[in-house]
C-alpha cells in the first residue's frame, strides 16, 4: 500500500443551500444597478447565474419583495382591468403614447386601444 503524502479537507456548504426573500430581494436589488452584470453579482456572492436571473424573475413579477437600492432602476408596471371590453374608436387627436424601458423607446399612435398598449408592455417585459 502506498503511502499517502498529501491530503486536502474541503470545508464548505454541500447540498441545496436555502436563502431567505430578504436576502435574495436583496441581491436582486444590486443587479438592478445600471452598469452591474448578473453574473458580477452572482460571482460575489458564490451564486450560480442562473439561480439569481430566476429570482430577478421572480421579483418582476411581484413574488419576491426587493428593497430600495440607490441607482437601482426597477418600476413595476400595474395595469388595470378593462371595465368594458369593447373599445370605443379614438380618433388621433392626442399625443403619442410613450413606453420607456432602459434604453427602449416605444412610441404608438394615440389611436393604439389601450388593451394593445397592455400587450406590448407585457411583451417588452416592463
Amino acid at each position: 500500500m502506498e503511502d499517502i503524502s498529501r491530503l486536502e479537507v474541503f470545508v464548505g456548504p454541500t447540498g441545496k443551500r436555502r436563502w431567505s426573500d430578504e436576502f435574495k430581494g436583496r441581491i436582486v436589488a444590486e443587479t438592478l444597478v445600471p452598469g452591474v452584470s448578473v453574473n458580477e453579482v452572482a460571482r460575489r456572492y458564490d451564486l450560480r447565474a442562473n439561480h439569481l436571473s430566476s429570482w430577478r424573475r421572480l421579483a418582476k413579477d411581484g413574488k419576491l419583495p426587493v428593497p430600495e437600492v440607490a441607482g437601482a432602476e426597477f418600476a413595476p408596471v400595474v395595469i388595470e382591468p378593462l371595465t368594458d371590453r369593447s373599445e370605443p374608436a379614438v380618433e388621433a387627436t392626442g399625443s403619442p403614447v410613450e413606453i420607456a424601458v432602459g434604453d427602449v423607446v416605444v412610441r404608438l399612435d394615440a389611436t393604439v386601444p389601450a388593451k394593445r398598449i397592455a400587450e406590448i408592455v407585457r411583451a417588452i417585459g416592463a
